[in-house]
């Protein structure tokens, strides 16, 4: 039977542990709600953003003026791959699903005879591919002072992307987070950003029709492609940042709860043990008093 001090001692650790979990829960779900707030609004511009790149795309098709960054340098061979994880853990699954998605496209790339080229954004990504794809590390991206995910953040390493694209560096550069659905839902993504691609119906095709651009679509999507780059890394990033609270408000919930069932087994434990040994002190006792 466990010692009383040992087991009291026991219950003391876990009750500050769940008073962390309970606190840090809490802070998740604040900062969740600026974080999902963020995500929300930035979606109908992205995709009005991307609605009209791609009717631009669809117009230019496979004209030989068309950007670079549209039709891409005439090869797949290298792959970048941008991985974006959470600076901090606690996080339930978060940044293991992300780092497993991660770590599927790479070996899939690689099986297919690919050159893999991996960009990291968030040391927990960072961390979790290391081990695997230490050798495909091209450069890392540290978030940790940022307090706010801002568009300077994201034009940043929208900048870093493009350069290397512009210097040759891969062909094909693809981004990898986790979409935000709810608290408890979170959907690993990867999504290609160069060369742009954009999924256009039939009704958005024939609304871009009706307009007459000046100057032409190739000069218009020259200078739109960089921003929607930039864009679609900055609501990735927003999507991630929502779903890291969530993930992190729903694990610390589970933390929480679990340390009160472990703190009410303790209890039992213990009440049973001070039991035990108050009846053998009785015993003892009394088989003395007889014994006199």
């Amino acid at each position: 039977m466990a010692n009383l001090k040992d087991l009291k001692n026991r219950i003391t650790t876990v009750k500050n542990t769940r008073k962390i979990t309970k606190a840090m829960q809490m802070v998740a779900a604040a900062k969740l709600r600026r974080a999902q707030e963020a995500a929300e609004q930035s979606r109908p511009y992205t995709e009005r953003f991307n609605a009209v790149l791609g009717g631009l795309a669809a117009s230019v098709g496979g004209s030989g003026s068309a950007p670079k960054l549209l039709a891409g340098s005439g090869s797949d061979q290298v792959h970048l791959l941008v991985v974006m994880t959470a600076e901090r853990g606690l996080c339930g699954g978060f940044n293991g699903n992300i780092a497993k998605l991660a770590r599927q496209k790479a070996s899939e790339l690689v099986a297919a005879g690919r050159t893999v080229k991996i960009l990291t954004v968030g040391k927990k990504g960072r961390d979790a591919i290391k081990r695997d794809f230490g050798d495909n590390f091209v450069g890392h991206v540290d978030l940790t002072a940022v307090k706010r995910i801002g568009y300077s953040d994201a034009a940043d390493i929208a900048s870093d992307v493009l350069a290397r694209f512009d210097a040759a560096e891969y062909d094909v550069a693809t981004i990898l987070y986790a979409k935000f659905v709810n608290v408890v839902t979170q959907v690993p993504t990867a999504q290609q950003i160069i060369p742009a691609s954009f999924e256009v119906d039939e009704d958005a095709d024939s609304a871009t029709t009706l307009f007459d651009y000046e100057p032409s679509e190739e000069a218009i999507l020259a200078d739109l492609l960089p921003r929607g780059v930039a864009t679609q890394i900055f609501a990735a990033l927003l999507e991630n940042a929502a779903s890291e609270q969530g993930a992190r408000m729903s694990a610390m919930d589970n933390a929480t709860r679990n340390a009160g069932e472990m703190i009410d087994k303790l209890t039992i434990e213990y009440n049973r043990s001070r039991q035990a040994v108050i009846t053998n002190e009785l015993i003892e006792i009394i088989s003395g008093a007889e014994a006199l």
